[in-house]
């Protein structure tokens, strides 16, 4: 006999609340008293509310701190004030707090009161299902954004231990058609402020001996304190003895230079990162194929409140001659359709070397990474994902795409290819699964 597995089912809801909890920020929880499985979410603060009751929101006017993450489940459906209920919560949000909404899927509705009238699932305390549209417009209207909207979970019964890899199969099968039994809203405040943050510019560099001199002359004044960072790979020339005399010539800027321990783009940044003090990390190919001045802008859309990572793109503008060989264009042309479609973020150009991002949101980038059987051969890949698997806000910057003037590519179209394609499909089981 086939039987609904509850300690299935919510193992699974637990693991996908705690995708949004990675990194040092304070989460409020806030469940009802009938679903004790999700209770047992540990490191959050919580609330929780008896839905014979309805929503009481008096623990919430009471509370004397702020958060990053309110986690909001099993209850929303039973508020008979909807708006009050998300304006309170807004009152203890910090000013780019979020908001993680978990429902039920109304396509289930009609399902659960049949299995529910014949006692084959526990009664549930629902007011109403409520259509995702709905969701989105109350939200919208007390200054909310939506980040995410997904579902998982279509076939959560145990099946003798086979009952996961069913899962996995339709949820891969089906996802997007908005089948899955719950369902995930994560919103964000727009009503955000305006601050100054230190940075770090990691430079990773190999080969580019004639490169480095005109690229850290051009790095523009910024706001705020901030050092630059350059990661010299194994080289046919005089990299790294060029960086320290760069570093030599410029004592009013703060420059660390340091030789990678391992080959490749990937490593380069990790060690870089693991250098680096400035709260916002930028990352700067030494190819000066995008000009350096640029990345003033995009601190600016980081410390402006309007994204948590900015990805540069370089197929708006017209490239020079010679930028970039055509079977790239097309492959970075395809890999930019199938990932946006992934992730769920419209994004033109997933390969640019420059971008910019907060270093809170390097634990999320750590899970990712444990989650992955792949190795990333650029970082691009694990930077993106992460971000969008986490929740975290994706913006593009567009850039101006130069020719080299000096050295030749370090990429392997075709050998650093196929590591990528093996990635994405790596990347489609985890992001549309239960996995």
């Amino acid at each position: 006999m086939i039987k609904f597995s509850r300690s299935r089912f919510y193992e699974n809801h637990i693991n996908e609340l705690m995708k949004y909890t990675s990194g040092d920020i304070s989460v409020l929880h806030i469940t009802s008293k009938a679903s004790k499985a999700v209770r047992s979410l540990s490191g959050v603060d919580k609330i929780i509310i008896d839905p014979e009751l309805n929503i009481s929101l008096e623990e919430l006017s009471t509370l004397d701190k702020l958060y990053d993450l309110v986690i909001v489940t099993d209850i929303f459906e039973v508020s008979t004030d909807i708006y009050h209920f998300i304006s309170s919560i807004k009152k203890v949000l910090n000013y780019e707090g979020k908001i993680l909404l978990t429902s039920i899927n109304p396509k289930w509705n009609s399902i659960f009161n049949i299995v529910e009238l014949f006692n084959l699932k526990q009664k549930s305390y629902i007011n109403s299902y409520i259509h995702p549209k709905k969701i989105s417009n109350i939200f919208n209207s007390l200054g909310f954004e939506n980040i995410q909207s997904y579902d998982r979970q279509i076939f959560p019964f145990k099946l003798l231990g086979f009952g996961v890899l069913v899962n996995i199969l339709l949820e891969l099968i089906f996802s997007y058609f908005n089948v899955g039994i719950k369902t995930y809203f994560l919103y964000q405040s727009v009503d955000r402020g305006s601050r100054v943050y230190t940075k770090s510019i990691i430079v990773p560099a190999k080969n580019e001996e004639g490169n480095l001199q005109p690229l850290i002359d051009r790095i523009p004044i910024l706001k705020g304190s901030y050092e630059i960072i350059i990661a010299c790979g194994p080289s046919n020339d005089k990299t790294y003895e060029k960086a320290l005399e760069i570093k030599k010539t410029k004592p009013n800027i703060k420059i660390e230079v340091f030789e990678q321990t391992k080959n490749g783009k990937a490593n380069a940044v990790w060690e870089a990162i693991e250098k680096s003090s400035g709260e916002v990390i930028a990352i700067l190919d030494s190819d000066i194929s995008v000009d350096p001045e640029e990345l003033f802008y995009f601190f600016e859309v980081i410390e402006s409140g309007n994204a948590d990572f900015v990805n540069g793109t370089r197929l708006m503008y017209p490239m020079e001659d010679s930028a970039m060989r055509t079977l790239n264009k097309l492959g970075n042309r395809s890999f930019q359709f199938i990932i946006s479609k992934l992730i769920g973020v419209n994004l033109s150009d997933t390969l640019c070397g420059t971008k910019v991002f907060k270093k809170s949101n390097l634990e999320s980038l750590r899970k990712w990474q444990e989650k992955m059987k792949i190795v990333d051969p650029f970082c691009d890949f694990d930077l993106i994902f992460s971000t969008a698997y986490s929740g975290l806000k994706i913006l593009e910057y567009p850039v101006h795409y130069r020719s080299r003037t000096y050295g030749t590519t370090n990429i392997s179209r075709f050998r650093d290819g196929w590591k990528l394609i093996l990635y994405l499909l790596n990347s489609l089981l985890i992001f549309k699964t239960s996995y």
